[in-house]
């Protein structure tokens, strides 16, 4: 599965949802994550939550060794509004994941892509509870 920016730098700049769902993943399946999604996560961290920016690069060399990195394959401009989230589907795509988690809502709109769910945190955290998740 991929896990979004927003969901990575929500999960450590607050307990909450994102927070349990994110050790839920890194525990019991297989993230997988892009440069570009470790680039948003680092920016994001020290501009909107004031990581210190030595804090953030810790945090990406954390996620760097517990997630699958993969190059993002190419997706059709066509199918995001924003085509800043081509790559965060790419990387879904290229690692053969079931689920895309985000709290974006251009991705969201999509609702599914080349066999990837593309769901909120919440709506993947009932599919787990309900034991229908996958990678």
């Amino acid at each position: 599965m991929v896990l979004d920016s927003n969901v990575i730098v929500a999960a450590f700049a607050a307990r909450g949802i994102c927070s349990a769902l994110f050790e839920y993943c890194v525990e019991s399946h297989e993230v997988v994550l892009c440069a570009e999604i470790l680039r948003e996560v680092e920016g994001a961290l020290v501009r909107k939550v004031g990581v210190p920016r030595a804090v953030a690069r810790d945090i990406v060399g954390y996620l760097r060794g517990e997630a699958e990195l993969v190059s993002a394959v190419q997706i059709n401009p066509r199918v995001c509004r924003d085509k800043s989230d081509l790559p965060i589907l790419g990387a879904a795509v290229a690692g053969g994941c079931g689920y895309l988690i985000t709290g974006d809502g251009d991705l969201l709109s999509i609702g599914r892509h080349e066999g990837v769910h593309i769901v909120s945190p919440r709506i993947f955290w009932e599919t787990m509870k309900r034991g229908k998740g996958r990678k």
